[in-house]
């Protein structure tokens, strides 16, 4: 081991740059290969990604929790995948929907749909918190429709549901691919004027949303409403519209809506 001129070792270098990120850096090394302690954490990460992506969203559970925090009875909905194997293989049957005939017309300006994603556990975790705080910051200004579940769900499959209710805007809440650093990470996709077809060139992300360590509820329900403003008054989202609500809020943790 090398030491330098004011005694720091090659470990004491990565201490203060690991405080600034999740991502696995300087993890030293025995002989030609990385510690066993590295080895296991990197495999329990894996493994808790792998759970992440298989493990079916308990709609039952979610359900409840949505109806009793006040937010309304959710509307349920599934897409043409089939099963969790499928809709893994067949990206395209997650955007379209089976059926959306229980899906009520409700004329509203914002409409919400909890999709499970590539991780339905962060659906789990986050999303009663996060559509709590997206109602209490949208309440007042615009009226909102009851929200619908979506179950093996990509996030075009939005924008089917969206035109079903008849809402102005769509915004969905999607369980983001799991990482090995996190595998509970929501991702919020705005959507103005939604209509199947739509790509993601027409819509606007905030990522990485899974407090404390990522970005909080409150925090994200603020961005949502700056884009919001600047969709009616663009009147369309996607590469047009820039996020102007944060400028000096951005911290670490934080990433810019998709442009």
């Amino acid at each position: 081991m090398t030491v330098g001129p004011n005694h720091e070792t090659p470990q004491d270098f990565w201490v203060e740059l690991r405080r600034s990120t999740q991502a696995r850096i300087g993890l030293g090394r025995t002989g030609d290969a990385l510690p066993t302690e590295q080895v296991l954490e990197l495999r329990s990460a894996h493994a808790a990604a792998r759970d992440a992506v298989h493990q079916p969203l308990d709609v039952d559970l979610l359900a409840t929790q949505l109806d009793a925090a006040g937010l309304g009875r959710p509307v349920r909905v599934t897409s043409r995948a089939s099963s969790r194997a499928e809709y893994l293989r067949r990206p395209d049957l997650g955007r379209l929907p089976a059926d959306l005939t229980g899906v009520p017309r409700s004329g509203a300006e914002v409409g919400f749909v909890l999709a499970d994603g590539l991780s339905p556990r962060a659906l789990s975790d986050h999303g009663v918190a996060l559509l709590t705080a997206l109602t209490n910051e949208l309440t007042d200004r615009y009226t909102l429709a009851p929200p619908v579940i979506a179950t093996e769900a990509r996030v075009a499959l939005g924008d089917h549901i969206a035109e079903a209710m008849g809402v102005q805007t769509v915004v969905v809440l999607i369980g983001e691919r799991p990482g090995l650093s996190v595998a509970d990470s929501l991702g919020i996709y705005l959507t103005h004027l939604p209509r199947p077809g739509r790509t993601d060139a027409d819509r606007n992300c905030i990522s990485n949303i899974h407090p404390p360590e990522g970005l909080g509820y409150e925090q994200a329900a603020r961005v949502v409403s700056g884009l919001l403003t600047g969709a009616r008054t663009l009147g369309r989202s996607g590469v047009d519209l820039k996020d102007t609500s944060r400028s000096d809020e951005l911290s670490a943790g934080e990433t810019l809506p998709l442009e």
